[in-house]
């Protein structure tokens, strides 16, 4: 059953789904700051920001200039979210080699992220997927709240599958499946991937997208790494959560996230032990103390009570 195999990838979204419900505005000196410890601990995937409009998520106004001040390391991929054409031309105009665009497949999510039905957003999506492949970036399609909706509760995976079939034929390099509201259940995360593997072609990756809201998401991570998923996104910390939607809890964190792979012989390449410092600074910036338990248990009480 645990006969679990292979390096596992692990995408650090903390600079943009971590950030972006944050009332605490960073400023760019911070956040190249933690850039750069993500980096140092040997995280080789990250998601720098988003390119969405200011007015909505004040915490993603500076993700062109962050890419423009991007000094890349060997090993590591930088990548953004868009979510319409506008977003793509900003991406494309400061060089984002590697993007995540994606659609939610709930009716209320969807209006409420863009203003759009999900066939709109369907629609709307397919040029700018098609116009990011031309242009040779990396395109990890999205499906948001694809197990479960904050507004609506169970979402169709029958949906679903029709979504990533139809993102699997534009030929994009990963397709992404996020329980956005975090209110999977290991069962289902199991039953759904290993569905969207039957449905997806064989040279196209699938990626689960974990939010923890109700206490599941490591036991969802190890249902998706039986289904033979094994690229997952979590936030150092444990920070994040959509701003549209109520509760909506922080994803896994990075550190436990490696830390379950390494007790189980799995390879990320990173080092969660050394999550300790960064995760206390943002602590100390936020002014509460960030749910991921490995970057804890290695502080002593007295260091932890500072940081609270």
């Amino acid at each position: 059953m645990f006969d679990l195999q292979g390096d596992v990838l692990i995408e650090d979204e903390f600079l943009r789904d971590g950030l972006q419900n944050e009332k605490h505005l960073f400023s760019v000196e911070q956040k190249l700051d933690f850039l750069a410890a993500i980096e140092a601990v040997g995280v080789r995937r990250i998601q720098v920001g988003s390119f969405v409009h200011p007015k909505w998520v004040p915490q993603m106004a500076d993700t062109d200039v962050l890419f423009e001040r991007i000094t890349p390391r060997a090993g590591v991929t930088y990548s953004a979210l868009v979510l319409n054409k506008a977003g793509l031309e900003r991406a494309l105009g400061v060089g984002v080699k590697h993007l995540s665009i994606s659609i939610s497949a709930s009716e209320t999510h969807s209006m409420k992220n863009t203003n759009r039905t999900v066939d709109e957003a369907r629609a709307a999506i397919r040029p700018t997927i098609e116009r990011a492949l031309s242009e040779g970036v990396q395109v990890r399609a999205g499906i948001q709240s694809a197990l479960g909706c904050g507004f609506e509760g169970r979402i169709d995976p029958a949906r679903v599958v029709d979504i990533a079939r139809s993102f699997s034929d534009l030929g994009v390099d990963e397709i992404n499946v996020a329980d956005t509201a975090g209110l999977a259940n290991p069962a289902q995360v199991f039953a759904l991937c290993r569905r969207l593997r039957d449905v997806v072609a064989p040279g196209i990756g699938l990626s689960l997208h974990l939010h923890d809201t109700r206490g599941l998401g490591l036991a969802n991570m190890l249902a998706g790494l039986q289904a033979g998923v094994r690229t997952f996104d979590a936030a150092m910390g444990g920070l994040g959560g959509c701003p549209f939607i109520p509760k909506a809890a922080g994803n896994i964190a990075t550190e436990d996230a490696a830390f379950l792979c390494a007790q189980m012989g799995l390879e990320t390449g990173i080092d969660w032990k050394a999550f300790a410092g960064p995760v206390a600074r943002a602590e100390a910036s936020l002014g509460r103390v960030l749910p991921a338990k490995a970057s804890h248990v290695l502080l002593p009480p007295w260091e932890m009570e500072v940081v609270a």
